[in-house]
């Protein structure tokens, strides 16, 4: 049986989400792929926090230099999030030969040029199916399965933070920021949930999707973007009245040469399937002339569902070493 050695940056929500569920389904990932997968180090500040599951305090290191420098490692599984020092040791870990995952929006998003062309120079793999939808395989389908298509539309709900607030303000009538609290007490919601309410996280994952199903590279920067912060339970059943849900939707329409882009939120028609997409759940509705219509919906965030498209990623690498 073949080992594959990988270095896990950040051990964080992700981080002990993908650890636990490499454990979790060990001997499953042996039988029917024939790897061994083995996360040797580790690279992490907070080493004494206390956690589910034990880790050899010799597989830490504080110093990225430390797995990139390992020629043991066969692949980087980058989950520490942000820009930067993010940017920088992907670039790094690919220009030493090593593979990357990553579920990094923000850095993939700014940087999506250099990480990209970084992987192709370097003849190594860059994968990033986590980053946009969690658990649900939304990379994987448009540049894989659905490459045959032209596509001409795409709509996202894709965070689920704003998702589950709306939800809630609908359904039970409840207040933004009551809900808000119980979205961060349940672990959707950062403590700081600004880039979620306020729209830029969806703004990050727009630009990625654009970039593969368009071939148009446009910043999170010029995406016109508004968050929820601005949605009151009156807009919510003035909608309901029209028989609409409101949902924060990415969008991003294709006529000829030209493609038009926003994250807004968005009165929805109750028969739309985007509009049974409820709670913590994401979608993306996408139109292929060959394929037509099509919706792919799961759980778009929490440790595990993440954790399941980060070893996705790294078992296909894994398979062409």
């Amino acid at each position: 049986m073949k080992q594959i050695n990988i270095g896990l940056l950040g051990l964080g929500n992700i981080g002990s989400g993908t650890y636990k569920a490499l454990e979790l389904n060990r001997s499953y990932i042996e039988k029917t792929t024939g790897l061994d997968l083995r996360i040797t180090r580790i690279l992490e500040v907070d080493t004494e926090r206390a956690r589910e599951f034990t880790v050899a305090p010799s597989m830490f290191t504080q110093d990225p230099d430390v797995i990139i420098g390992d020629p043991e490692i066969d692949i980087v599984i980058e989950l520490i999030g942000g820009i930067e020092p993010a940017t920088s040791i992907m670039v790094s870990a690919m220009k030493a030969g090593k593979s990357v995952v990553t579920a990094n929006k923000a850095a993939l998003a700014e940087n999506y040029e250099l990480l990209t062309e970084t992987a192709a120079s370097a003849g190594v793999s860059l994968r990033f199916e986590a980053s946009v939808g969690g658990g649900i395989p939304l990379i994987g389908a448009i540049t894989e399965s659905l490459c045959a298509n032209e596509f001409t539309e795409l709509l996202g709900i894709l965070n689920s933070t704003t998702n589950y607030i709306l939800t809630k303000m609908g359904e039970e009538g409840r207040d933004y920021f009551d809900v808000l609290k119980e979205a961060q007490s349940l672990g959707f919601a950062e403590t700081d949930p600004s880039a979620d309410v306020d729209g830029h996280d969806l703004a990050n994952k727009l630009s990625i999707l654009m970039s593969l199903v368009f071939g148009t590279r446009v910043h999170p920067a010029e995406i016109p973007t508004i968050g929820i912060t601005g949605v009151t339970n009156e807009d919510i059943a003035a909608a309901a009245e029209d028989g609409c849900v409101i949902k924060l939707i990415a969008s991003a329409y294709r006529t000829g040469e030209n493609v038009e882009c926003f994250v807004q939120p968005t009165r929805i028609k109750k028969d739309h399937p985007l509009a049974d997409v409820k709670n913590e759940y994401n979608a993306l509705f996408l139109n292929g002339n060959a394929v037509g219509s099509l919706m792919l919906y799961g759980k778009g965030a929490g440790p595990l569902p993440t954790a399941s498209a980060v070893l996705g990623d790294v078992i296909a690498i894994a398979k062409s070493l």
